[in-house]
C-alpha cells in the first residue's frame, strides 16, 4: 500500500499531455483492428494506467478500458466512497465499482459490441481470475495480446514524463544528500522525512551496509552495523515517474573518478560496452506495467535494450584502487546518435 500523497497537477500533467498519448494509441488501435485496449493495475504495477490515465492506485485492483471511439473509463474494485477522489486525480470519462473488475469491464465492452475485439496489455501477466471473468462477461469477446503494441508505444518518453522524472530525481538527490544519522537506521529515516517533506508520491530504500562484504542492496531490518563504504539506493515515484538513485559513502576521495567513468559508461547506452570494466551493471526502465524492470546488465540473460528516447534507471558497481563503489542514476537514452544523459549528477557535494 502506498504511503504518500498521490495528487493530480494540471500543470505538470495538462490533459493536453494525456490526449496526445491516448491519440496515438487509438491510431495503433486502428491499424491493428483492436475495438478497445485493456490494461490491468495494481499497486505494484501501475505504470500502464497512470500513463494513459494518470491513475495511481494507493491498494486493490482495476482495469483501463481505452474504447476506439471514446474515453477512457476505469474498472475498479476500489469501494464507491472513493468515486469522487480517483475521479479528481486522474483523466477518466468515468469510473465504474465492481469487485470482480474483468467481468464488469467484459459487460461494459460487450453491451456496445458483443463480438468486439479486445487487446489485453500483458495478457500472460493477467491474474487468471480476471482473465477468466473477462470470457465469462463476454463469450463472444475475442481477447489479443496487445503487450507488443503497448510497449512500442509507451517506451518512448513524452517532455511531460521526463520532466516528472527529473523532478523525482531531484528529489532522491536532496534526500540522499540530506542522510544524517549515527546509525543506518537513523540515516535511512532522515532520508525518506525529506523525500515526503519534497512530496515523493512514495520511497524505497535499500542498503548495502558493508561493501567489502557485500554489494548486494537489501531492505534494512533492525540493526545494520556499517562497514568502513556502505551504499544507499533511494527508488522515488512521483506523480507516477519512477526512479532510482544510488549513493555510496567512505571513500569520498575517489568518488570523482567513479561518478565520471559511470557518467561516460552510461553515455554509450544503449551500447553496453562503456560498462565491461565495471564489476556489474544493470538497465531498468518501463516497458508495460512494472515502474522498473530488468532490460539488461551483467546478469540479465535476453537482453532488451532501451530504445532510443527512453527514460532508464542505471546503477553499477565498479572498483577503483581495489576499492568497490556502487553508483546509480536515471538517465534518458539519446536520440539518433546522441550521447545518453544522466538526469541528475551522481556526486553529492
Amino acid at each position: 500500500m502506498r504511503r504518500g500523497l498521490i495528487a493530480r497537477s494540471t500543470a505538470e500533467l495538462p490533459d493536453a499531455v494525456f490526449a496526445a498519448r491516448l491519440d496515438r494509441v487509438r491510431a495503433a488501435m486502428q491499424a491493428e483492428g483492436l475495438d478497445a485496449l485493456l490494461v490491468y493495475t495494481n499497486n505494484t504495477r501501475p505504470a500502464g494506467v497512470s500513463w494513459l490515465a494518470g491513475f495511481v492506485p494507493y491498494w486493490s485492483e482495476a482495469v483501463l478500458v481505452v474504447p476506439r471511439a471514446g474515453e477512457p473509463y476505469l474498472v475498479a474494485a476500489l469501494s464507491f466512497r472513493v468515486k469522487t477522489w480517483i475521479e479528481r486525480v486522474s483523466r477518466l470519462a468515468d469510473v465504474l465499482h465492481h469487485p470482480r473488475v474483468g467481468l464488469k469491464a467484459a459487460q461494459q465492452i460487450a453491451s456496445t459490441r458483443a463480438d468486439a475485439v479486445l487487446g489485453i496489455v500483458d495478457l500472460d501477466g493477467l491474474p487468471a481470475g480476471i482473465a477468466d471473468d473477462l470470457r465469462e462477461g463476454g463469450p463472444r469477446l475475442t481477447l489479443r495480446d496487445a503487450s507488443a503494441l503497448f510497449a512500442t508505444l509507451r517506451a518512448v518518453a513524452d517532455p511531460a514524463e521526463i520532466a516528472l522524472a527529473t523532478k523525482a530525481a531531484g528529489i532522491a538527490h536532496q534526500a540522499l544528500a540530506a542522510m544524517h544519522g549515527e546509525n543506518l537506521n537513523a540515516m535511512i529515516g532522515s532520508v525518506e522525512r525529506e523525500a515526503r517533506s519534497l512530496g515523493a508520491e512514495e520511497i524505497y530504500l535499500a542498503a548495502a551496509p558493508d561493501l567489502d562484504r557485500d554489494t548486494r542492496f537489501k531492505r534494512i531490518e533492525g540493526e545494520a552495523p556499517l562497514g568502513k563504504r556502505f551504499a544507499l539506493r533511494a527508488t522515488v515515484a512521483y506523480k507516477g515517474a519512477w526512479v532510482r538513485l544510488i549513493r555510496s559513502l567512505g571513500e569520498d576521495a575517489i568518488m570523482p573518478e567513479a561518478a565520471t567513468r559511470f557518467s561516460q559508461a552510461v553515455a554509450l547506452l544503449p551500447d553496453a560496452r562503456g560498462f565491461a570494466d565495471f564489476r556489474s551493471f544493470l538497465i531498468e526502465g518501463c516497458r508495460i506495467a512494472q515502474p522498473l524492470e530488468a532490460l539488461m546488465g551483467s546478469r540479465v540473460g535476453a537482453p532488451t535494450p532501451p530504445p532510443s528516447g527512453a527514460l532508464v534507471a542505471v546503477q553499477a558497481a565498479l572498483a577503483i584502487n581495489g576499492e568497490t563503489l556502487l553508483l546509480g542514476a536515471p538517465a534518458l537514452i539519446g536520440q539518433r546518435g546522441e550521447a545518453a544523459s544522466l538526469l541528475v549528477d551522481p556526486l553529492f557535494n
